[in-house]
């Protein structure tokens, strides 16, 4: 009787350490949710800002799937409405990098936050990190646009008490070699330069899904 107690007791436990042990196999999952910036415009396959975001973690050791969910065009409305859909259950992390368009489109900076924090709130609620991904106005939208619309993102990052990445084309922007001949998208140079910037706050959010996991 011993002995099947004993056996029994050993089965439970080796169930317990396995499930737990798969919990933490599993890779953590990321969705880059924004527009033709995260979606790789004009870029060839492998080139994208998701694809070589997971290929510059995975050489730093990290265990992550990186998902693409950008649509080119997208405005944080769009977003809004896609965003249940776009981000599947089992989701932890998502990089949410919305606005750029809503602004070349002179959208008030009210509707942009107002969508922004609704997305925020959704994201939250089911439990998901943030990274913000920041944009800034084009200096021909006027000074007055561009004080409203500068100030979104930090804010919202203190509001609701996520990490930001305050500019997604931090050295990028009027740097035609790191461009498309649109003069507005990332090149492959381009978009390696903005993993390379965002990485550190990146990490840094790994490293906090690891201990709080």
């Amino acid at each position: 009787m011993a002995f099947k107690h004993l056996a029994r007791l050993f089965f439970a436990t080796t169930l317990t350490f396995l499930s737990v042990f798969a919990a933490f196999a599993e890779p953590v999952r990321i969705v880059g949710f924004g527009d033709s910036l995260m979606a790789g415009y004009q870029l060839a396959p492998g080139e994208s800002f998701p694809e070589k975001l997971q290929e510059a973690l995975h050489e730093k050791g990290y265990d992550i799937e990186v998902a693409n969910a950008g649509v080119s065009g997208d405005t944080t409305s769009g977003g809004l409405s896609r965003l249940d859909w776009s981000v599947p259950d089992g989701t932890d992390v998502v990089i949410l990098e919305l606005g750029a368009n809503d602004m070349l489109r002179g959208v008030s900076p009210k509707v942009v936050e107002e969508n922004l924090a609704e997305m925020i709130e959704k994201l939250q609620a089911r439990g998901i990190r943030i990274l913000l991904v920041g944009m800034m106005a084009a200096p021909n939208l006027g000074a007055d646009y561009a004080e409203a619309f500068n100030a979104i993102y930090p804010r919202l990052a203190e509001k609701y008490d996520v990490p930001l990445h305050p500019f997604f084309l931090d050295g990028v922007a009027a740097n035609a070699a790191m461009q498309l001949q649109d003069g507005m998208h990332p090149n492959a140079e381009g978009v390696n330069i903005m993993v390379e910037r965002i990485l550190p706050v990146m990490e840094e959010m790994l490293s906090k899904e690891k201990t709080d996991a």
